[in-house]
């Protein structure tokens, strides 16, 4: 029998978990794998390399799956097919905060293959899977021969009731925090970080990164300690060095030209400007370097980046002529499109987004099956990517995990300032459109989205506005960039975005390059960022700021609630009364177990029609309260007054008027309408006074 590779185990406590790390017993054929547990929460992360780069390619070629198996709650997936199916969209999500916290710390020029597969094995509700997956896949690299600059940390911040800041809060914790922050941390500082806040000030996120990074430490430790225990050496690997003579040759041949180049206004002359640049310096160096000319090709993209940056670091001059701080020319609209529910058209120099709400009942609710069960989503937004956007034509298919990840963000941004559910019943989508895209077309969806909510007449507690900042940095200088472009974010060192109203951050996001920011270089980017999303957010409260109140497109929604003990009398004998209201009125009810209703019609006629039904039947007559009903029937000592379906009164022959009356048919007649009052009970029978509702106001009328 073959010897068993060697094995370890060690545990650490991060805030007030404790986190077990074992390698060496499962999966032994990966390059590296660990199980990863807190509580009763276990996670199988694996690790594999290949051992030669992958021919033809020009860039690191990882990829990241996260999965979530229902076996881990003891549940089958819900559907036809039990076999566990495609990742979700909180899969790929949490794929993404995986792959961001670990792709800056491979080696530059690194080519080979890496794939790392993460697996929910076992699900405890107060354990929180997204951060052992970082954790674990943070592990799984530190304890293999794969070239990685380690080790790191990431896990879930929050805060409780008092504001205090809590690592790796539970979800209860969760469920009432004004944060909810995922931070990846290496030694050098912050490597990624992604969340929601409900309007905190930059402090808060700084102090948060702060406490991360002092939690971090022993987890770091415990590493640094199982890679020891193992004697684990990671696999020999030089980054590529170019021809210094190709270097040389394409930088005499193209420098000054393609700074030229690199300096044209307009994001599709620009790129033709600097594509006629290196076809005519490919074409000068073709017969000096024969067969290199993917080497000539790659200082040329080389020397491109160092010109942009160069400019931005000497001269403080960037792409498009603006200054670091400088914001791109805004053109706003709203109410663009006729027959939508709210709309509107953000413009940010060559981004732009057309965004659309749609107001809808509780039955438009998105269903989503998780670990902890099926969760209804009441807002919900979509984001676009059409290749027209950027002038090219290719198929379009189902969204990729980019614009899973950037809708993900608008949403997050724009959540924590919606109306609660009791104050505004609907359901909320939420579809934003990028229609020309240069840079950050994420929070043009933030923006658009924002004004799109108000042209619905969504009441948000405060306008939010969003903007995405770069950093160009050579190690001794650095220049934050405010609003970057495609440009600045491919070749920069940082994509920082964070989208807040005037009173605090509602999300942030940061990816970058460089692998650790010093904190120094976050507080300048959040400072910077806050003063370019107020002036986006001024631009746009010039053009809307406040709700415009409900399209007359829009459906209209109202909400009563009945005893719970009437629910089934409203429902009727196999949901039967309730249809045929629904269709008589032609709106939806929606009927909760705490008797809540929701009437969802497409305007107020249908509304008023409904309710009157709904009242009719579940209403119950109280003592001092005036009704209108038809007179039923007539008997030598009073009448009979219809005031609910199956609910009757009577009116006594003395309360039929303040005078004697000899016989009931002088005073009413059967069928007549009349207005009464419910003066009290008698052996079960409810009493009614017609007298004391003469001349009574319509206002006061119960059941109209």
């Amino acid at each position: 029998m073959a010897a068993l590779p060697p094995s370890w185990t060690g545990s650490v406590t991060l805030g007030e978990r404790e986190i077990t790390l074992e390698t060496g017993r499962v999966a032994r054929q990966a390059d590296g794998a660990v199980l990863i547990r807190s509580g009763e929460t276990v996670l199988l992360v694996t690790v594999v390399a290949a051992n030669a780069p992958r021919e033809g390619v020009d860039f690191f070629p990882l990829t990241v799956e996260y999965r979530e198996r229902f076996s881990a709650v003891g549940r089958f997936p819900g559907g036809y097919r039990k076999r566990e199916g495609r990742a979700s969209d909180q899969n790929i999500l949490t794929c993404r905060l995986v792959d961001r916290s670990i792709r800056p710390l491979f080696p530059d020029g690194y080519r080979c293959e890496v794939q790392v597969i993460a697996t929910v094995l076992s699900y405890d509700p107060e354990a929180d899977p997204e951060s052992l997956a970082i954790l674990g896949t943070a592990a799984a690299l530190h304890l293999s021969t794969v070239p990685f600059d380690g080790p790191i940390a990431g896990f879930r911040m929050g805060q409780d009731a008092d504001g205090k800041l809590i690592v790796l809060p539970t979800a209860a914790q969760l469920a009432d925090s004004g944060l909810d922050l995922m931070l990846s941390l290496g030694g050098g500082g912050l490597v990624m970080a992604e969340g929601e806040a409900r309007e905190v000030a930059d402090t808060v996120i700084s102090d948060a990164i702060d406490l991360a990074a002092e939690t971090a430490k022993p987890f770091f430790d415990l590493l640094e300690e199982g890679r020891k225990h193992l004697g684990i050496e990671a696999r020999p690997f030089e980054s590529p060095t170019q021809d210094a003579k190709i270097v040389q040759a394409v930088a005499d041949e193209a420098g000054a030209p393609l700074k030229d180049a690199v300096l044209t206004s307009g994001k599709h002359e620009r790129s033709a400007a600097k594509k006629e640049v290196a076809t005519a310096a490919k074409a000068r160096l073709a017969e000096r370097f024969p067969d290199r000319e993917s080497e000539i090709s790659e200082a040329i993209h080389d020397l491109e980046k160092k010109t942009l940056r160069q400019l931005a670091l000497e001269d403080g001059k960037r792409v498009d002529g603006r200054g670091p701080k400088d914001i791109r020319p805004l053109w706003i609209e709203h109410g663009v499109l006729p027959r939508v529910h709210g709309s509107a058209l953000f413009t940010r120099g060559e981004t732009q987004a057309m965004v659309v709400t749609t107001l809808g009942s509780a039955r438009d609710q998105q269903e989503v099956e998780t670990l902890d069960g099926v969760e209804s989503h009441w807002f919900q937004l979509y984001y676009t990517f059409p290749p027209y956007s950027v002038g090219e034509a290719r198929p379009m298919r189902g969204p990729g995990r980019r614009e899973i990840g950037h809708g993900n963000l608008a949403l997050r941004a724009l959540k924590g300032v919606l109306p609660t559910q009791k104050d505004f019943p609907y359901t909320i989508k939420v579809e934003s459109e990028i229609t020309e895209s240069n840079g950050s077309s994420s929070m043009a969806s933030v923006c658009g989205g924002c004004l799109a909510l108000m042209d619905a007449g969504v009441p948000l507690r405060s306008p939010v506005a969003g903007i995405a900042m770069g950093l160009i940095s050579d190690g001794e200088k650095t220049v934050v960039l405010s609003d970057i472009l495609g440009d600045e974010d491919h070749l920069g060192d940082m994509d920082f975005k964070v989208a807040g109203t005037k009173d605090g951050i509602t999300a942030i996001q940061l990816d970058n390059k460089l692998g650790s920011l010093p904190a120094s270089v976050l507080k300048q980017a959040l400072e910077q960022g806050r003063e370019g999303y107020l002036h986006i957010l001024g631009a746009m409260t010039e053009v809307l700021a406040e709700p415009t109140g409900l399209a007359p497109s829009a459906p209209r929604i109202s909400m009563m609630t009945i005893g719970t003990h009437r629910i089934r009398t409203l429902i009727g004998s196999g949901g039967k009364t309730i249809r045929e209201l629904q269709s008589e009125t032609g709106t939806t009810l929606d009927v909760a177990e705490n008797g809540d209703v929701r009437i969802f019609a497409p305007d107020l006629e249908a509304i008023q029609a409904a309710e009157k039904r709904v009242r009719d039947l579940t209403g119950e007559p109280e003592v001092g309260k005036f009704y209108r009903g038809p007179v039923t029937g007539i008997a030598s000592f009073g009448a009979f007054v219809r005031l609910f379906e199956g609910i009757e009164g009577m009116i006594h022959v003395s309360q039929l008027a303040d005078r004697r009356v000899d016989t009931v048919e002088s005073v009413v007649s059967d069928g007549q309408i009349v207005n009464v009052k419910v003066i009290g009970t008698e052996k079960g029978r409810i009493q009614l006074s017609l007298k004391d509702a003469v001349g009574v106001d319509e206002s006061d009328i119960a059941n109209l």
